[in-house]
Formats: structure tokens, sequence, C-alpha cells
């Protein structure tokens, strides 16, 4: 694909568009939009890859990136994982994703920043309604109220402007669930107490599961590119070591909370863990991996499955119309969704991924 002009849209319900592109398998994009920002001149993407259960919904990520090709990679690849984490979760949506490319290297000034979110906005609601963005990596609650300066169809604003707010908590509390569905499938136990966990990304999400499982007994190894975040580890009287001395530790179970690609398949083989469940997407470098972890005997808990409580907690509470305590109640359903995952790979001989993948594509296909 050649260099992203000025006002370039690109509109691809065909995927011959997106022609040389590594397009994800198993799922056709509805559409995809890149476009160059009017404020800003910033490659903004909008990629909505299904509506069968009703509007897409997904986060709005600001990362910086070598080339804009590479963000419409991540664009494509993580709104077919909202489609899967929605239907896998029971929820009435589909999966979609916004993504800014920020160039390697720039950093935006506020007024930058603030006229990206417009230009966000601006895409967004040209959607008309069938995609509603929210937070994701380099975006919080503050931004989405820029974002509502242009658009009606974001979520996870402040409390107090009438969003669901921050959806990190909610995020943790679905992955303590996913690691309580672990380790219970490990042991025959879902205490925490006792067990040994390696959280690499201590970022808003992973600071929360840190405190969670200290505070329900377990043994802590922390890991961050921040060498700053040490001082979690001192407080919560856990280890901290650099990522890939975490990643190869010898714990029950190893917590990616950071961003996606951490298990390949040279890391596999060097694993000592006897699972891995955790908050990050795409923990998968390739789908392959999925096997190698299968070969070696450790268990993986789909990340869609384990990360799912965050926008759990704001399909219920903003587009559902449910009380806090009914958006809680389906993030603890993590661990029963996970659990019969579990038992459906090890009945039916196949991946914890290919488990995921089938309860997925069979709440799909009952609305097609």
């Amino acid at each position: 694909m050649t260099e992203l002009g000025v006002q370039t849209t690109v509109v691809a319900a065909n995927p011959a568009v997106l022609e040389g592109m590594e397009v994800p398998v198993g799922f056709s994009h509805e559409s995809v939009v890149v476009r160059s920002g009017q404020r800003t001149g910033l490659p903004i993407i909008v990629a909505v890859h299904s509506t069968a259960l009703g509007l897409a919904v997904g986060g709005c990520r600001v990362w910086e990136y070598e080339r804009w090709e590479d963000g419409l990679r991540d664009a494509l690849r993580l709104s077919e994982g909202m489609t899967r984490k929605c239907a896998a979760a029971g929820l009435p949506n589909g999966g979609g994703k916004t993504v800014v490319v920020v160039p390697t290297g720039r950093t935006l000034t506020a007024d930058e920043r603030h006229a990206a979110l417009h230009d966000v906005g601006d895409l967004v609601e040209e959607f008309g309604g069938r995609y509603v963005t929210g937070p994701d990596a380099g975006t919080g609650p503050a931004d989405m109220v820029a974002i509502g300066e242009r658009t009606e169809h974001v979520f996870c604003r402040p409390e107090g402007t009438g969003g669901s707010g921050d959806p990190s908590p909610f995020t943790a509390m679905g992955v303590v669930a996913a690691l309580r569905s672990t380790c219970q499938a490990l042991s025959g136990s879902s205490a925490l107490a006792g067990k040994r966990f390696a959280v690499i990304g201590t970022g808003h999400v992973g600071e929360q599961i840190a405190r969670q499982l200290s505070e329900a007994g377990a043994d802590l190894i922390l890991s961050d590119v921040n060498p700053a975040r040490r001082s979690l580890a001192d407080e919560l009287g856990a280890e901290f070591a650099e990522p890939d001395i975490a990643a190869t530790a010898e714990v029950d179970v190893l917590v990616p909370a950071a961003l996606g690609g951490l298990l390949t398949r040279d890391l596999v083989p060097r694993l000592q863990c006897a699972a891995v469940a955790g908050a990050a997407n795409n923990q998968l470098a390739e789908p392959s991996v999925a096997g190698l972890l299968r070969e070696r005997d450790i268990l993986w808990a789909p990340d869609y499955i384990a990360n799912a409580g965050g926008v759990i907690n704001a399909v219920a509470r903003e587009i559902l119309g449910e009380e806090p305590e009914t958006a809680v109640k389906r993030i603890e359903s993590i661990f029963d969704t996970l659990t019969d995952i579990f038992a459906a790979a090890a009945r039916t001989n196949v991946t914890t991924s290919a488990a995921a993948d089938e309860l997925a594509q069979i709440r799909l296909a009952a609305q097609l």
C-alpha cells in the first residue's frame, strides 16, 4: 500500500481493497475506513468487523507506529477480537476498533491530541451509530469527553459526565475471575492464595490485577518496561524483574498485561509456567502458537475471554441500561465461560483457542 495522502478514504467491504495486507482469516470485515485527519493529518483508522449481533463496539487506540499500515493491521486484528469477545461474553454487539497512528518518536501537544480526538469523533459520527468507541491503549475517559464533543457514539466517559467511567477496574476484575478459573483447572481449587504469578505490565489494569492477587494471598513477580514501577512491587512485597526474565520465571501462571504479541514461537519453549492468563489483547504472536502451548501442556486462557470485563461493564451499563450490580455479575461469569472452554478443549482434544472461537462462532451463527 502506498503512503497515505491527505483526505484519503478507503472503504473496504471488499478484501481486495486491502491487497497485500495480512487480513485476518475466519471473519470478513464489514468496512474499514482510513483517513488523514482533517485537523492533524494523522492517519485515523476505523475498522468495523461485524454488526451481526448488534452495533459494533471497540476502543480508540492512540499509539506510535513506524508505518500507518502497522496501525491498520492492529485495527483489523483488534476489531476481529472484539467481535469474538462480545459474542463469547453473550453481549448483543459486534466488534470495531479505532486507531490513531502517531509517527514513531513524535509526541503530540495537548492541542494536537485534542484535535486528533475531534478527527476521531467526526469519523465515528459518519458510521451513524453502527459503531461506538471507547478507551483503549493511549486513551482514557477524559479523551472520550473530547471525542464526545463531535459524536454521541462514545462510551466510558467519566461518571460525572454520564458515562460508566474508567473500564480498567472492571477489566482487572474479569481477569482475576479468569485466573481463578485457570487455577481451578490446574489444581482443582480456584483459590489464589499460595499460587505464584508473574504479572508483565503494571499499567492501569496490571496494577489492579497485582493488587487483587496480593490481597488474595498470592506470591507475585511484577515486571514493567518502566523501572519506576518497581515501587509497586516494593509496596506489595513482590519481586521485580525485567520483562524477559519475568516471562520465563518458574510460576504457576504468567499474566500478560501489556501490549500484545508476547507469546512467540521463540518464547513458548522457554516458558516455565503451568498456564497463561492475562489482560493483554492478541497475546499469541501468530495463531500456531496456541498449538505450541498445548504441546507443552501449558494451559492458555484465550485473551478475549479473560479481558472482557471492561467492555462487559460499559455495554451492560451504557447500552443495555443495567444496574452496576448486574454488570458485575456478568463480569464474574467469565469464570464460568472460561471453565466451560477449558472443559470443551479437553473433551474435544483441541486448543483452548479453538474451543473459544467455536463458542463465539456458535453465538454469531445463531443470529445470522
